[in-house]
């Protein structure tokens, strides 16, 4: 068995006298039983060492997990359908990962996180694979053992190439070895920063000014969104979002900028083009320091159910998704 960087021992345990810091596993798994045996066996070595445990995974493999876990075990193991809390990939790092750290200080913790199963589409995988590679980044130096399933009988090969880039560990029963594709996490998050779809040209279109200003943009979403058929609550999360986007171009951008919405695949995606430059890929991602920026975007992150952003030498596009109920 080849061990990689930061993991001490074959068998997952910390450094011998200190926490460790990160262990971030891809998981390969072919069938249910296969990913029924590994998980529980990750699960059930953090239990014997009283390790804080989180099992954040979708349906149908959560029921399954669940159901093979005791009364006892089950009280302490946290568990959470990842369908939902990480419906939009991006707020997974903050609102999952370093929240469930943070609740232990002092603690070495063990999650099991799939952010990436074969229901995801097209728009949301470059999301999810971005994620992939920030965890290292935000919880590198967090004592955390965060391993990851990937279904190799369901996922594309390009996904499972993927994932040999985005964890410095492959897993699948009970061996472990070092990636052979890992690289540096913060450059492997920017290859999934590829340029967006344009949107259609029916999509309506407002530009952004000091002139027009939030009200005029929410004012803008909320007629389009009623004109579709959202329901109250979600026009609520579109105009908090769009609001905490403009603001961002009114501040950050110059105060120029572009919104435009249309609807697609049963959701509203809205979009805010402007000359600004987000240059840390975790922001809005984990919520901010009150001196820090990025209280926005984390906002935006928390409402929505997909948001992309992608960067150019001229600016910025920061689109949302939206499912109508």
């Amino acid at each position: 068995m080849i061990v990689g960087e930061g993991v001490d021992r074959a068998d997952g345990a910390p450094p011998a006298g200190g926490l460790g810091t990160l262990e971030h596993d891809a998981f390969l798994y072919s069938d249910a039983s296969t990913y029924r045996a590994g998980l529980l066996s990750f699960i059930r070595e953090g239990l014997d060492r009283d390790e804080p445990v989180l099992v954040a995974v979708p349906q149908p493999g959560l029921a399954l997990l669940r159901a093979a876990l005791d009364d006892a075990e089950l009280e302490r193991v946290r568990t959470a359908d990842m369908s939902v809390a990480g419906r939009n990939p991006g707020r997974i790092i903050g609102s999952v990962l370093t929240a469930f750290v943070a609740e232990h200080p002092g603690t070495r913790v063990r999650i099991i996180g799939e952010p990436i199963w074969a229901g995801r589409n097209a728009d949301e995988y470059p999301a999810c694979a971005e994620h992939e590679a920030l965890i290292n980044v935000a919880l590198g130096g967090s004592p955390a053992f965060i391993r990851c399933p990937y279904d190799v009988t369901k996922l594309e090969k390009s996904v499972l190439v993927d994932a040999t880039r985005t964890h410095p560990i492959m897993a699948s029963d009970d061996d472990r070895w070092t990636s052979p594709g890992y690289a540096d996490p913060a450059a492997v998050a920017m290859l999934f920063d590829s340029p967006l779809p344009l949107a259609p040209p029916d999509a309506d279109v407002m530009v952004v000014s000091n002139s027009t200003g939030t009200r005029t943009a929410r004012r803008f979403v909320h007629d389009f969104g009623t004109a579709v058929g959202m329901s109250p609550h979600r026009l609520g999360d579109l105009r908090l979002a769009t609001q905490e986007l403009v603001i961002n171009t009114l501040v950050h951008s110059g105060g120029q900028g572009l919104l435009s919405i249309w609807v697609a695949g049963g959701q509203v995606v809205c979009q805010v083009q402007d000359g600004g430059h987000i240059t840390d890929p975790l922001v809005g991602r984990r919520p901010p320091a009150p001196p820090e920026i990025g209280h926005g975007l984390y906002i935006v992150h928390q409402v929505c159910d997909l948001v992309r952003i992608h960067r150019r030498s001229s600016g910025t596009t920061v689109r949302i998704h939206l499912d109508m109920r």
